[in-house]
């Protein structure tokens, strides 16, 4: 009766053991936010513009001697069988470059003496964490004011764009004289060429940039070089058309 009540005893607390064994995953996102700085936070969703990087752990539990294994899946939100990620690592990164919106969920197996607990327990819902990417958009403005003292120094693209994967910009004069190019979205032209400032004047922009949509963007305009335009004088050439 006492090996009994001993074998008992044993089995139940081989069973609480086992039973402490699960998971707290986490999901951290690092994206640009509408003032072009970069922003890292940890966030159980995420909604905004492409691309956002996301790391995403596990976080176990009393793992010990216990083999683990994981299983990541992100899926399309609403459709289980499209599913767009599928890895077997504790902690994951995926940068978020397509337009939609997406689940993310984590399994997990810990095995020890041929026992096995999972997370989620059965009946349980798992922590699911989802990221809704928006359409994209640009818009370049049509002037600038460039020069230390003006408040619009710097020609870039609107700040309204979202969910731009891929971008180049270039600046040429009137005679097609290549100026300046950028390649990044929240970047821009300070109005100078060898150190100096242009003068006054019609340029010209040429931009190719992709949405995480899968739109393409072909703009090409007329961008007015205005030194002695400032915001008292008639509301900034940055924001217009």
């Amino acid at each position: 009766m006492k090996n009994l009540l001993l074998y008992i005893f044993l089995f139940m607390a081989g069973a609480a053991e086992m039973a402490a064994q699960t998971c707290n995953p986490t999901a951290t996102f690092t994206y640009t936010n509408e003032d072009g700085e970069e922003v890292t936070e940890q966030l159980e969703s995420y909604s905004g513009s492409a691309p956002v990087k996301a790391e995403f752990n596990a976080n176990p539990t009393d793992v010990e001697d216990f083999v683990a294994r994981y299983e990541w899946i992100i899926y399309e939100t609403g459709n289980e069988q499209n599913i767009i990620v599928h890895r077997f690592d504790e902690d994951i990164e995926y940068t978020f470059l397509k337009h939609g919106s997406f689940t993310v969920e984590l399994k997990a197996t810990f095995v020890a003496d041929g026992d096995s607990v999972f997370y989620p327990a059965e009946g349980e819902e798992p922590v699911r964490f989802t990221v809704s990417v928006s359409e994209s958009h640009l818009e370049m403005p049509n002037a600038f004011s460039p020069g230390e003292d003006q408040w619009n120094k710097i020609y870039k693209a609107k700040d309204n764009h979202k969910s731009i994967i891929s971008f180049k910009a270039t600046i040429f004069n009137r005679w097609g004289q290549r100026l300046y190019t950028w390649t990044d979205i929240n970047g821009g032209w300070d109005g100078r060429y060898k150190g100096k400032i242009v003068p006054d004047g019609v340029y010209y922009v040429n931009v190719v940039a992709k949405g995480a949509d899968g739109h393409v963007y072909h703009i090409r305009k007329d961008v007015n070089v205005l030194t002695k335009y400032t915001e008292m004088s008639g509301g900034g050439g940055g924001g217009t058309e």
